[in-house]
């Protein structure tokens, strides 16, 4: 089945291999994805300030059923980031982490890989706040054949969401 899924990631350095995964995706199962936004618009958008990146991150994950993660070598240092893990984990979407680092950038370049705990959060009623490797499954794009098994990733982070 079809899943409308925002996409989280480092803008600035990893823009470019989200556009390959998400391209992929989209090009190989003609879904629909949300979470992006060309460079000039972004631009426009942090001159507004936080809460108006907020707003739009808030507005993007409306609708969507499942985050993908696409963890780079900064990833899990950005405040963005883990903003938009908070208020997916809060709307019940299932979540999911994909290495992207091994993805050339627009100069050709790959990465170090990034780390996949992003900070203890995803609190629950029932329980204490847990790092993202302790809830989620993290492939690697490349190694786990991520062109071929997105979908399945995604549809397993969908049936293994939060129940609320």
């Amino acid at each position: 089945m079809a899943r409308r899924v925002f996409f989280s990631f480092h803008y600035k350095n990893d823009v470019w291999r989200a556009m390959q995964v998400r391209n992929s995706w989209v090009i190989k199962d003609d879904r629909k994805a949300s979470g992006f936004i060309d460079a000039a618009a972004f631009e426009e958008l942090k001159k507004k300030g936080d809460d108006s990146i907020k707003r739009w991150i808030r507005d993007q994950i409306v609708g969507t059923s499942v985050t993908v993660v696409l963890i780079g070598k900064d990833t899990n240092n950005r405040d963005y980031i883990k903003y938009e893990l908070e208020k997916s984990w809060e709307k019940g979407n299932g979540i999911l982490g994909i290495y992207v680092h091994t993805l050339k950038d627009k100069d050709g370049y790959t990465s170090e890989k990034g780390d996949n705990s992003f900070g203890p959060i995803f609190t629950s009623y029932k329980d204490e706040k847990k790092y993202f490797f302790e809830r989620f499954k993290t492939y690697n794009w490349k190694t786990d054949d991520g062109y071929n098994n997105i979908g399945k990733w995604i549809e397993e982070a969908y049936n293994n969401r939060p129940s609320r």
